[in-house]
């Protein structure tokens, strides 16, 4: 995946953002890190990539997808809820330290199906644990 620095696209407080297969960075060291070995960082992008794969290889379902989710959770009684409890991002953080999880995916990242599937409330519940708080 390329990788270009575009702070304007980046709220503050994230490191990187997928965007038709393309990461944005806020600065050229982030950038550097990106393009090279794979890292944790890199991995959670790779893993959207796969995300969109699996929405029929389709960059616009899977923003579509992230959008009705994002609203859907937005309200919800949870620090920065419309993009910790998508299913998209939980996917990608439960599975970011996992740096092989992308190459056994090749035909698609599907486990944030198991995440769409649940409540808001489910998703506070199982962020809430204590082995899954140090992944996000």
């Amino acid at each position: 995946m390329p990788v270009v620095v575009d702070a304007f696209w980046i709220r503050k407080g994230y490191q990187a953002l997928t965007f038709f297969g393309v990461i944005l960075t806020h600065t050229h060291k982030e950038a550097a890190l990106l393009g090279g070995q794979l890292n944790t960082l890199k991995n959670h992008e790779l893993i959207h990539l796969k995300q969109a794969v699996a929405t029929n290889d389709s960059w616009w379902r899977f923003y579509a997808l992230y959008l009705r989710f994002w609203w859907k959770a937005r309200k919800a009684h949870y620090p920065n809820a419309g993009y910790r409890l998508n299913p998209f991002e939980m996917e990608a953080y439960e599975h970011m330290n996992d740096l092989d999880y992308p190459r056994r995916h090749q035909t698609g990242a599907n486990d944030w199906r198991r995440f769409a599937a649940m409540t808001i409330e489910e998703r506070i519940h199982y962020l809430q644990q204590p082995t899954k708080r140090a992944n996000t």
